[in-house]
């Protein structure tokens, strides 16, 4: 019995031993404060390496033909430079894969879902998803969870969860962590705004942003905050807003109907008053994540500047639902131009090259 006692507190002390996971830095400039994480799914330094490794692993999808980063790519922002996804399986995703810059700091996900708060919950729409499939992983999950046993695998679900076991709680929350930290505040706008450079901007920039945030355009209202998007959420600012707005693209039956292939909030909402609302995206990068609009049916920003201008899109205009920001205005050549200039000084170079957010190279498994 003594020897049984000891043998047991000698594993005790050895489990003591094992390194704990590390905290995670933001990489944040001083005034920008960090966002609100999950109290069950803590961030650290183990959790986003894994969740790097998964998200560019095609492993993951059920015929192993498609990652995570096969519609989220880094020199578009982590999205995808087409009206639509297709999934591992050849389906057709509806809507435009969004730009995964500073998801961490939005209050709702994807384009059109109030009860998305969190990215553990986004990420199982396109891991689980079965019409349309996504990555395919919907009644193959163990034969997923075999392919990462692989000793790279073992060690950094060891490393991050102190179990060299793959399981889907940990994935999730493995990807969640990755995600999270794809930080953007780099930009000649954060370096004007943060960093206290007037310098970073050109004065035809300076006159779009006063532009961008006049009421005259009215642009801040549904993109504003810390992300450029009415959706932003962080330690000092916990209240979410609605931010999901009709803006006039369409109005298919003349009273206010969108194409019945999407119809926006109002097909989790069942609102009629919610038809063809679809949540404000950040600005930020924008310029790198065209095509525009939750179907990407808008090629560049100065079209969407013109359907703005225009107080909506041909019938769209008379959408009864429309927000009431979208009520048209006037642009000299000169102002839209500067305008599209400010836009571009939201465009992060060092986020959009960044080694650290790229697929990791096998010495760093």
């Amino acid at each position: 019995m003594a020897r049984l006692g000891l043998i047991a507190l000698f594993a005790l002390w050895l489990s003591g031993c094992s390194e704990s996971p590390t905290p995670y830095k933001w990489a944040l400039p001083y005034n920008v404060p960090e966002p609100v994480v999950p109290a069950d799914n803590p961030m650290t330094e183990e959790k986003v390496a894994l969740g790097r490794m998964l998200f560019y692993d095609t492993a993951l999808s059920v015929n192993q033909q498609q990652s995570c980063a096969s519609c989220h790519l880094q020199q578009f922002a982590f999205a995808e430079a087409t009206a639509h996804s297709i999934g591992t399986t050849g389906d057709a995703v509806p809507r435009n894969a969004l730009a995964l810059v500073n998801v961490a700091y939005n209050g709702s996900l994807t384009w059109a879902h109030e009860g998305l708060n969190h990215i553990e919950q986004q990420l199982m729409i396109p891991l689980f998803n079965e019409a349309p499939v996504e990555m395919g992983v919907t009644g193959h999950e163990q034969a997923i969870l075999a392919r990462l046993q692989s000793p790279d695998y073992q060690a950094a679900f060891e490393a991050a969860y102190g179990d060299t076991a793959a399981s889907w709680d940990g994935i999730v929350k493995a990807l969640a962590s990755f995600v999270r930290s794809l930080v953007s505040f780099s930009s000649p706008f954060d370096r004007y705004a943060y960093g206290g450079d007037d310098s970073s901007l050109t004065e035809q920039q300076i006159d779009g942003m006063n532009l961008f945030f006049s009421e005259r355009l009215e642009c801040f209202h549904c993109h504003g905050g810390v992300n450029f998007t009415q959706s932003s959420k962080h330690t000092f600012q916990q209240l979410n807003l609605r931010p999901f707005h009709n803006t006039g693209l369409y109005n298919e039956d003349g009273q206010g109907g969108y194409p019945a292939v999407d119809q926006g909030l109002i097909t989790v909402s069942l609102k009629p008053e919610d038809m063809g609302k679809f949540r404000a995206p950040t600005l930020r990068n924008i310029v790198v994540s065209a095509p525009y609009m939750h179907d990407g049916s808008v090629r560049t920003l100065a079209e969407v500047l013109d359907i703005y201008a225009a107080g909506g899109r041909g019938e769209g205009k008379n959408n009864p639902y429309k927000s009431p920001f979208v009520t048209g205005f006037s642009l000299t050549p000169e102002e839209k131009d500067a305008v599209i200039a400010f836009l571009q000084s939201l465009t992060d170079q060092q986020f959009l090259h960044n080694p650290t957010f790229g697929p990791p190279r096998s010495s760093e498994n």
